[in-house]
């Protein structure tokens, strides 16, 4: 057991956006991407070992109306996939909105009553959310972060976390990046200046059982 384990009354485990839209898109050869990357079954086995120790479960779910009033577009270099294609241009709209399938939880990781859901407006999970109040009044300490984009919602959520003081445990395997490289990049150069950085195998590996519920 490592001198710093994975003590389950005081973590979370954060699945960022893990939507339909995402993981599970329409397009074939998109979805055979998603599928090869094994992040899917990455994040059921966590999700699994979070239930049998009581690692309090998150999901953060981006929540967007479908008229747009909550969207405001900025001024870019670059699209989501780090092309250029000419001058600077206004982002894109969101690609999901509320109520839609799309929006929804992927069923493999279909949330419980008990679970918490983040209905967020922006990347970082904190932004304008409940989700620091939840972790505090919790008594949670530290954050385990799973999902995609890794450049984006992860790691603007990761920053957010560091700055409010809490430990966090990226799971790279189990994080994904529309951009080759990018993944590993922030898990190598990235996140371990603030964060560990574990694949999920690892990070079930460190759980303390021992203070887990029985």
């Amino acid at each position: 057991m490592s001198d710093f384990p994975i003590i389950p009354s005081r973590t979370a485990m954060l699945f960022f956006d893990t939507l339909n839209v995402y993981l599970h898109p329409k397009d074939p050869q998109k979805r055979a991407a998603v599928d090869a990357l094994g992040v899917v079954p990455a994040m059921q086995r966590m999700l699994a070992a979070a239930r049998e120790t009581g690692i309090t479960v998150c999901y953060a779910q981006a929540d967007h109306r479908p008229d747009l009033r909550d969207f405001s577009p900025q001024i870019v270099g670059l699209g989501y996939d780090g092309t250029v294609s000419g001058p600077p241009r206004l982002t894109k709209s969101p690609a999901a909105f509320s109520g839609s399938v799309e929006a929804e939880i992927i069923p493999e990781l279909s949330p419980r009553p008990e679970d918490y859901v983040i209905k967020k407006h922006r990347w970082s999970t904190f932004f304008q959310t409940h989700f620091e109040l939840s972790l505090r009044t919790a008594g949670i300490d530290t954050i385990m972060i799973a999902g995609g984009s890794t450049e984006v919602g992860v790691a603007s959520t990761a920053y957010s976390a560091r700055d409010r003081d809490f430990n966090q445990i990226i799971l790279r395997d189990a994080c994904s990046s529309g951009r080759p490289g990018v993944n590993d990049f922030f898990c190598d150069h990235v996140f371990p200046i603030f964060a560990r950085v574990m694949t999920t195998d690892e990070a079930i590996a460190q759980i303390d059982r021992s203070s887990a519920p029985h």
